[in-house]
């Protein structure tokens, strides 16, 4: 049984957010009249159901004297399961000046054991600015994406490729140079491989405050970038689409990157509050509206959505609660929410991370940004299935 067929049936909801299409009619009782079904709300998570109910905050481990810095992103490796991340080199921020890892070059990339936490790699040192997002392939590589430049103007707004022992492979982007011409980044954010090799890019972090249309004329003036770019599987630049803008096609900060069964590409447009789903050319598909201020996303092979929003609070995405929104890829609806924990740092919303990953067992690994690092304790948190 599909798992979104599955958890409508253990809920025994019958709403149009939730499970409208998977229940033929209302639940009836005994006598024949029809029972109250249970109210799903997306924007709290309410009356969802929650597969991954224990929180490992101190799941991963860290070489001695070293502190945690910040994250955005891990991923799943392919080849066998196991956990990718990288974490700030100690920065608790999201770069910029202060520490970060071109000033405290140690290694920032990491691979774990998803049972246990050991450390498998650890690579990277002397590379990156602040890495932010990374994506592990299906030859074993891990792509990291370094979005900030230094003050002398030599490294950042680069996409790095390693090989599973840290050996830099390829470089895409200008090292340090932020522009928006071929051959050319701007605070690259994410990046994913599609099966043929080619390399897709999210470009531009700088979109998601833009709340005018002066603001993003300005945006766009002053060369700041919302697109998505594509490379060839050797590096050439092929084509891109995409400006700061509210849109399909036009984005405010595109987060994250991820492909479904179909090879569709699914961008979180994050500043606008949406998935946006395009085939390989960059012609728009279609958007889902159901899963917040979206920092990234994660599709099993079962064909589930996994979004994480790590943003929404009282200023830019009022009401709705932080967390882990979980929906079928063909469907805008949910059928499952990890919550996030209550804070005093975010009244009413809770907080939770940025990055998000699903194992094949259906374990959910987090990646803890700057508003999540202090209340987690670890960049990384493991969410246990339920019945493991």
């Amino acid at each position: 049984m599909p798992l979104a067929r599955l958890l409508c049936v253990l809920i025994g909801v019958s709403l149009v957010t939730g499970c409208a299409a998977e229940s033929e009619a209302p639940v009836a009782s005994a006598t024949g009249a029809a029972e109250p079904v249970a109210a799903i709300n997306p924007i709290t998570g309410e009356g969802l159901p929650n597969p991954a109910p224990r929180r490992v905050g101190d799941w991963a481990t860290l070489p001695d004297g070293r502190e945690w810095g910040s994250t955005a992103g891990l991923d799943i490796d392919p080849t066998d399961g196991h956990v990718w991340g990288y974490e700030r080199c100690g920065s608790g921020s999201a770069g910029g000046p202060g520490v970060n890892c071109d000033s405290n070059p140690v290694d920032p990339i990491f691979k774990f054991d998803r049972h246990t936490g050991e450390i498998l790699a650890n690579f990277g040192a002397g590379v990156f600015v602040t890495p932010h997002g990374i994506y592990a392939d299906d030859d074993g590589n891990v792509w990291v994406t370094d979005f900030a430049g230094n003050a002398d103007g030599t490294k950042g707004h680069q996409v790095h490729k390693f090989s599973a022992d840290g050996d830099l492979l390829m470089s895409l982007g200008t090292a340090g140079q932020p522009g928006r011409e071929p051959g050319q980044l701007n605070q690259p954010i994410d990046v994913i491989v599609a099966l043929d090799g080619s390399v897709f890019v999210a470009d531009g972090h700088s979109g998601q405050n833009l709340t005018t249309d002066q603001q993003m004329d300005e945006a766009r003036a002053d060369g700041l970038t919302g697109r998505i770019v594509k490379f060839s599987a050797d590096g050439e630049y092929i084509l891109e689409w995409g400006e700061i803008g509210t849109d399909h096609g036009q984005f405010r900060t595109p987060h994250a990157l991820e492909f479904d069964g179909q090879g569709r590409l699914w961008v979180a447009d994050r500043g606008n509050h949406r998935l946006e789903i395009f085939d390989q050319e960059g012609n728009y598909l279609a958007s889902r509206y159901q899963y917040g201020r979206i920092s990234d996303l994660f599709i099993t092979d079962d064909q589930m959505v996994y979004a994480i929003d790590s943003e929404s609070n009282r200023l830019r995405h009022i009401n709705w609660r932080n967390g882990v929104r979980i929906g079928p890829v063909d469907q805008d609806m949910l059928v499952g929410f990890i919550p996030p924990w209550d804070s005093e740092s975010r009244p009413y919303h809770g907080v939770t991370g940025e990055g998000v990953g699903v194992d094949e067992d259906g374990n959910v690994y987090v990646a803890e940004g700057p508003a999540s690092l202090s209340d987690a304790g670890s960049a990384f948190t493991k969410y246990e299935a339920a019945g493991r």
